[in-house]
This record gives structure tokens, sequence and C-alpha cells, in this order.
């Protein structure tokens, strides 16, 4: 598997979206969303399994539905460095992101940058440094 590798300096998006996706029995899963970000500085490398990742002050903001879930989350961060190897992943930095979201994939729920999340990402995290493991 070949690596890829890139950085941002300021950025700024803004998108909707009404997609579907297929779940276990082959059924289409329609969902809707909006989605906003901005932020100074972030670069981003991965290779095979590994990831890692660091991002400058940022903000986002999001909110979806679907017929088996919902979710608003608003991410904010001075600061952070994370990295991955499969599953297990770590995260360092100061963040306060705010918000819940319930559905078959699990239930998460952060004020501040402390909470949880259970399902296939479980993870803990208190003020933007979190630990997690992924299951598929």
């Amino acid at each position: 598997i070949p690596g890829s590798a890139y950085t941002e300096g300021k950025f700024a998006r803004a998108e909707k979206y009404e997609e579907g996706h297929e779940d276990d029995a082959g059924k289409t899963i329609p969902k809707t969303g909006v989605y906003a970000a901005a932020g100074v500085g972030r670069a981003h490398a991965e290779y095979s399994i590994f990831e890692a990742e660091a991002k400058g002050p940022n903000a986002s903001t999001g909110a979806e539905a679907s017929t088996v879930g919902v979710g608003a989350m608003a991410p904010a961060e001075i600061a952070s460095a994370s990295a991955k190897a499969g599953p297990v992943g770590l995260k360092l930095g100061l963040g306060f992101d705010t918000g819940a979201s319930a559905g078959l994939d699990g239930v998460e729920a952060k004020v501040l940058g402390t909470g949880f999340s259970i399902g296939k990402k479980n993870c803990v995290s208190v003020l933007g440094n979190e630990a997690s493991c992924s299951v598929t």
C-alpha cells in the first residue's frame, strides 16, 4: 500500500450532503447532514496501517440524521497531534469538542472535550486528549 501525505495552511470549507450507504443486509440507508470547518495549519501522513496528524487552531460544526441515528458535534482545538496504528489511536492536545450522537454504530457524548464513545469506535476523552480503539 503506497503512503500519502499532505499539508494545509489556512483552510475553510462547508458542505451539505444527502447520500446513502448499505447496511449489512444490503438495504440502502439514506442520510443527510451539514458540515463547516475552518482552521490554520494541518499536516497528515499515512502509510500502511499507520497514520499521523498535527493540527493548529481549528473549529468545525456538523449535524447528521438518518433513519438509524442522529448526531451533532462542535469540535474546537487550540492544537493537537495524533497517531494511529491499525485500530488503536492516541491524540494529545487541547480541545473543547461538545455534542452527542446515537445510532446503530454506537453512542458518543462530549462536553468541553471530555466524554466517551462506545460502539464501532470506543474512546475516552479528557479536555481533547483521547485514547481510542476501533472495532470493524
